[in-house]
């Protein structure tokens, strides 16, 4: 497989020459600093010395790599730094002397009692952009809670349009389009008004805030009809015949997301089911009976022998992928949005590319993801401590 390897940065990458400070942990975080990494910021990720990010610990191979870890911290460089010392504030504020953003995910006021906050630093560095990234934002009652993704979900009604009973949904939806996403944006936005104004800004991030936005469909059916959405029967959560799930005959699904009827009476022609809406036309008092239809339909036929439905462009029919499926799919290693690189210590590691489709600039794999605090004496010799320096806050468990 293609590996995307090159040993170092261009200057023509959008973000060339811009530096970040990640102090967050786990995914919301990272992945964020992984796409300001992609898109060319020097990240220097801070850990612990004695606490390392926690995904470093997580879902490990056999080989022993830690899997959730490599996939979010490429092309990022690593100090161990513990910021409880008095003397990581002097460090710290050495790197911030030249750095445009500061991104962590404490609570609200967990860098405040660190003597760290925004209030402190912004007068020191008025061009530093500083993003926070928390559960539930530092205003309301519950900016001090701890939380998980399913918590934001919940308050923000996002979690009640997944069934009845509502379920655990099985990917991070608060996290990363709540918090990684919403926090990206953000940032990017920031850098832009920077270069108008000279001045750098406080971003505070809420994951229960970005998570609301995706009831903006549903909140637009409230608010029409005065009445709450029912779940898993509205128009895209399972009511219709053309944009549903069904099972195949060999235990697989597919995915019918043939909306528009010109699209859906295009698969029903390809299927050899263009009589269908004759004697049934797509009303709502024949749902029921089209979606039993449909499900008899795919019941006995394999993905092999829906491969003419699949790759008819109109006909809005697709497999549901398994994530081993995407791992070895040959459209998404074409994409290279999957691919494979070779790590010094753990061998071959899965990637996912870069969604951000910049033809002038294509993903880079420039660093293997770091090893705990790989880059620490090199960055303290880059602000000019000396090894005896080093020597010394080793010894007094600074880094």
């Amino acid at each position: 497989m293609e590996t995307l390897s090159q040993n170092s940065q261009p200057n023509s990458a959008p973000l060339a020459g811009v530096r970040v400070l990640d102090l967050s942990l786990l995914l919301p975080g990272p992945l964020c600093s992984l796409h300001l990494a992609d898109l060319g910021a020097e990240v220097i990720k801070v850990e612990n010395p004695r606490a390392y990010d926690g995904s470093r610990a997580m879902f490990k191979s056999a080989s022993g790599a830690p899997s959730l870890f490599l996939m979010l911290n490429r092309n990022k460089k690593a100090i161990t730094l513990n910021l409880k010392r008095p003397a990581s504030k002097d460090i710290l504020f050495k790197i911030l002397a030249n750095t445009d953003i500061l991104l962590e995910g404490f609570r609200p006021d967990a860098m405040d009692k660190m003597g760290m906050g925004y209030e402190t630093l912004c007068p020191l560095f008025p061009k530093l952009i500083y993003c926070g990234i928390s559960g539930y934002g530092s205003q309301g009652e519950y900016k001090d809670f701890a939380g998980h993704d399913i918590n934001y979900l919940a308050l923000s009604g996002v979690l009640s349009q997944t069934g009845n009973p509502p379920q655990a949904l099985g990917f991070q939806v608060a996290d990363i389009g709540g918090g990684s996403l919403t926090a990206l944006s953000s940032i990017l936005a920031a850098l832009y008004q920077r270069e108008k104004t000279g001045k750098g800004q406080k971003l505070e991030i809420s994951m229960t805030d970005g998570a609301l936005q995706f009831l903006s469909l549903y909140a637009g059916i409230y608010a029409g009809t005065g009445n709450s959405p029912i779940p898993g029967d509205e128009l895209l959560s399972g009511k219709l015949p053309n944009y549903n799930v069904y099972k195949t005959k060999e235990g697989k699904f597919v995915a019918l997301g043939a909306l528009e009827e010109m699209f859906f009476q295009t698969f029903l022609k390809v299927a050899g089911l263009g009589s269908l809406l004759q004697d049934h036309p797509l009303k709502e008092e024949n749902f029921g009976l089209l979606k039993q239809k449909l499900a008899e339909y795919f019941s006995q036929r394999t993905w092999e022998d829906l491969e003419s439905i699949f790759k008819n462009e109109d006909s809005c029919l697709t497999p549901v992928l398994s994530i081993e499926d995407v791992a070895k799919s040959e459209y998404w290693q074409n994409r290279k949005m999957v691919f494979f690189e070779n790590h010094p210590r753990y061998g071959k590691i899965l990637q996912f590319g870069s969604p951000f489709g910049m033809k002038d600039h294509p993903l880079s794999y420039r660093n293997h993801p770091p090893e705990h605090g790989e880059h620490t004496e090199e960055i303290l010799k880059s602000l000019g401590y000396s090894a005896s320096d080093t020597e010394g806050f080793r010894k007094d468990r600074v880094i």
